[in-house]
């Protein structure tokens, strides 16, 4: 008597794919990753304004305002911009709010998802390389005016010191040594940057030229949003070190910008109300 068996002749592809979230995510629940661009431009989408990064000795400061606007109105006066990606790294969106926001949270279980499946984290290269795969596969999505353009910083414990990443849209990633700043006032930012920028500053006096150079960017661009002290909204900062991931709180901030404005007031850089020359 004859028997048919089943015969395996190979090993089913998709048990040989890379051990990856976003692309179970992707399999399962493909909506919940953007990656097809609606046929029209899409209007009228919250955007993140201005984020920055700087280093300092034996680490690196991410900052961001708290703006998000709409066209010329301002849709959120105390967006986050700023988020911790594991507790050596964090990154900070600037673009379409809500495809950038959705990006770093699947991009933090990402991370959270290897470290658990394969035992052992990802270098500071590798997750800036992931990170560059999320980017490029909102490409679509950009190209309808929903760009996200995020700032990618770390310390990296093989190397020993803090570095940055910048992104374009395409999802290049390209590495700066000592700062940057992008968004709608990164122009303004990376000005004053450039004026303080020492590589020997400390972590505070880097948190403090990053919030001057934040303040500064509010004074020329209408998207970027200066500290707002009657409603006590500054901007997120955050400092990572070798210690760890380190959010400076509202009253530190709080108190710095307070002696920005004393250091401009005796410089005789704020007056009260613009002055015409020749005029009594």
């Amino acid at each position: 008597m004859d028997f048919d068996f089943p015969t395996f002749d190979r090993i089913p592809a998709a048990s040989l794919d890379p051990v990856s979230f976003a692309d179970l995510l992707r399999r399962t629940q493909p909506d919940a990753v953007p990656t097809n661009g609606p046929s029209q431009a899409i209007e009228n989408v919250p955007h993140g304004t201005t984020i920055l990064a700087i280093r300092f000795q034996g680490g690196v400061v991410i900052a961001g305002d708290r703006r998000a606007t709409e066209g010329y109105s301002i849709a959120h006066r105390s967006i986050e911009k700023v988020f911790p990606t594991d507790d050596s790294s964090a990154v900070a969106i600037a673009g379409a709010a809500g495809p950038a926001i959705e990006m770093v949270r699947i991009f933090q279980t990402e991370l959270e998802h290897y470290e658990k499946i394969e035992g052992e984290r990802l270098t500071l290269e590798g997750r800036a390389n992931k990170l560059s795969q999320f980017i490029r596969t909102n490409l679509p999505m950009a190209m309808q005016g929903m760009v996200v353009v995020p700032l990618y910083v770390g310390f990296d414990d093989q190397k020993g010191y803090g570095r940055i990443f910048k992104y374009d849209v395409t999802g290049g990633r390209y590495e700066e040594s000592d700062y940057y700043a992008t968004g709608s006032g990164g122009r303004d930012a990376r000005g004053t940057i450039k004026k303080r920028y020492r590589p020997d500053l400390s972590r505070d006096e880097a948190v403090k030229v990053a919030l001057e150079a934040l303040f500064d960017a509010s004074e020329e661009d209408v998207a970027t949003g200066g500290p707002d002290v009657l409603r006590k909204i500054y901007p997120n900062i955050a400092a990572i070190s070798d210690t760890g991931v380190v959010k400076i709180d509202d009253d530190t901030i709080e108190h710095l910008f307070d002696d920005l404005l004393a250091e401009r007031r005796a410089a005789g850089g704020v007056e009260p109300r613009e002055h015409v020359p020749g005029e009594d």
